[in-house]
């Protein structure tokens, strides 16, 4: 197998992974939030939506599996094996017994690195082990690979850290120019594999420098909606992409980088839109742009005008304006410039 074919299967188990664990929270967690005062069982589904979100490790897992056609016993091992090791999983005390707490979804640069490990030693182990390997593939890749990958978690999260050291610095500068950058970066780190939710709670994200960084995200997610209808991907996928789930295309992302390009044109035009409305958020809702609604409602919030003006400036600032302009630059630089073709904006799965 090439590296290329290897990437590729590995990349899109993590992207379709990702949208499985996101969509219920995306599209349901702000609905049974507004919900939990008319009856505590909101609450709890509101907390089952969220573990979804925590499953992502596992789910991961087990399409890396498919994709590389591995039996039951190895598709569950690599499963376990980047629960462990994504930092998913805490470890705290509850009345003076050990217990665990999942939090988040990981660090997606670790469980792509502890992918990679688990399933080139998997692919060694096959046809090795004889009728033992129900016993000596979890005990082997579980173990070893998930041990190695909790312990260099702390590492790896430096890298996050210092992604979220740059952004604090542009949360010093002059507001316009704060905006614009912001709104690039997230617009950028929403594609990664860095979690734009745990940056932006690290740095403690709020008011125009929270709303700069949701218009951010938002016009990712426009640029990536022409890019993906000019390319005639399946309905599925667009509306993925309206949902919030731009990571399904870190594998394009990482394989044409041309993609930065509109990325940050728009996200230039989201940071000015953001500064013009003055658009606020909260640490806790800068890294959503408008999935589940997270962005607009808290964004809402924060407004003066009247309530009607409110819904007019919002679907004007998180829609109209950075849809246009996305439109406008897709033509620019493919069209004018010829920079590239749609087929950068496939999804192959």
């Amino acid at each position: 197998m090439s590296v290329g074919e290897f990437s590729n299967k590995l990349l899109n188990a993590v992207a379709i992974g990702i949208v499985v664990g996101l969509i219920p929270n995306a599209i349901l967690g702000e609905v049974f939030k507004a919900l939990q005062p008319v009856h505590p069982i909101f609450s709890t589904f509101l907390a089952l939506v969220g573990a979804a979100q925590s499953s992502i490790p596992v789910i991961i897992g087990c399409l890396i599996g498919v994709q590389f056609m591995f039996n039951a016993i190895e598709i569950a091992s690599l499963g376990a094996t980047l629960l462990i090791s994504s930092g998913v999983v805490n470890f705290i005390t509850v009345d003076g017994l050990p217990a665990m707490q999942l939090r988040g979804i990981g660090d997606l640069v670790n469980i792509i690195l502890v992918s990679i490990i688990a399933t080139i030693l998997i692919k060694l182990l096959q046809g090795r082990l004889g009728s033992l390997s129900m016993i000596l593939v979890p005990l082997i890749v579980v173990t070893s690979v998930g041990i190695f990958g909790y312990m260099i978690l702390p590492y790896i999260s430096q890298i996050s850290l210092f992604i979220g050291n740059v952004i604090q610095r542009f949360t010093t500068l002059q507001p316009l120019l704060m905006s614009i950058l912001l709104s690039v970066s997230f617009a950028i780190i929403i594609i990664s594999p860095i979690s734009t939710v745990a940056i932006a709670i690290a740095v403690g994200l709020s008011g125009l420098a929270s709303g700069a960084a949701n218009i951010g995200i938002a016009t990712c997610c426009m640029t990536l909606l022409v890019g993906s209808i000019r390319a005639k991907n399946k309905l599925g996928v667009t509306v993925a992409i309206f949902l919030g789930s731009m990571k399904l295309f870190i594998p394009n992302w990482l394989k044409y980088p041309i993609i930065n390009v509109p990325i940050i044109l728009n996200g230039i035009v989201g940071g000015i839109v953001a500064y013009f409305f003055n658009i606020q958020g909260t640490p806790q809702s800068a890294g959503f742009g408008f999935s589940g609604m997270v962005g607009p409602i808290n964004a809402y919030q924060f407004m003066t005008q009247a309530p009607l003006m409110r819904l007019l400036i919002i679907l004007v600032s998180y829609f109209v304006i950075i849809s246009i302009s996305a439109i406008i630059i897709d033509f620019l630089l493919t069209k004018t410039l010829k920079l590239y073709q749609h087929h950068v904006f496939e999804f192959n799965s």
